[in-house]
């Protein structure tokens, strides 16, 4: 029996704002996975990865902190380990968009947390040795983004203007949910939810949901 995933210990850095799931997780990684830090802001995960330089950085997509960019702010402000540092995304997000910026912002794969430790463990071995892995489901939104009519610079470029809440807002309004179900679904108050409709709406230059729901659709981001 090959030991070659044995034989390493792998140094992992955690980025999630949920400290109980970095706990489940670390109870769940396999024994060569070596977590050498843990961050749950875009603040803290910038700092403990640049002082440790992990081998691989589980990375949240959605985090607190910064200019609410997120996961794909940690990468841009470490772009410079990238050659040596794999970062691998894990989120409950399965949307096309989130997938493809950290994509493009550095990351070397995308799972989403309904995988197994077993599964997560392995996954950090891969993307350590240069893999690119992804969720099967995943593959196949990066390959619609990128073959979409709309050019993902420029689908980018108009994210950029919403923040990490606000795209999660959005999101969810041009699938159909109510204020309400938002709330819920995002643990926000209703008025907070009116107040980030009406921001995305602006910024987007859009007159209600129905166009933001067209709009989403055309760009083949929900």
């Amino acid at each position: 029996m090959s030991t070659e995933n044995t034989a390493r210990s792998y140094r992992v850095v955690l980025v999630d704002d949920h400290a109980i799931f970095r706990s489940g997780l670390k109870a769940d990684l396999a024994s060569d996975m070596h977590i050498v830090g843990e961050a749950g802001t875009v603040e803290e995960a910038i700092a403990v990865i640049t002082e440790t330089k992990p081998d691989v950085v589980l990375l949240d997509v959605h985090l607190p902190g910064g200019r609410a960019g997120g996961g794909a702010e940690v990468l841009k402000n470490c772009a410079q380990l990238l050659g040596s540092t794999k970062f691998l995304a894990l989120s409950v997000s399965d949307a096309a968009q989130d997938v493809v910026t950290v994509i493009r912002a550095g990351a070397r794969g995308y799972v989403t947390k309904s995988i197994s430790g077993v599964e997560i463990s392995d996954a950090v071995r891969r993307v350590a040795a240069g893999d690119a892995v992804f969720s099967p489901r995943l593959a196949g939104f990066v390959l619609d983004a990128f073959g979409s009519g709309t050019a993902v610079s420029d689908i980018d470029e108009e994210l950029d203007l919403l923040s990490d809440r606000e795209l999660q807002v959005m999101r969810l309004i041009a699938r159909g949910y109510s204020y309400k179900e938002v709330a819920t679904e995002l643990f926000i108050s209703v008025k907070t939810v009116e107040s980030h409709v009406s921001n995305v709406l602006r910024k987007l230059q859009l007159s209600n949901r129905h166009e933001l729901t067209r709009w989403a659709v055309d760009r083949k981001i929900l």
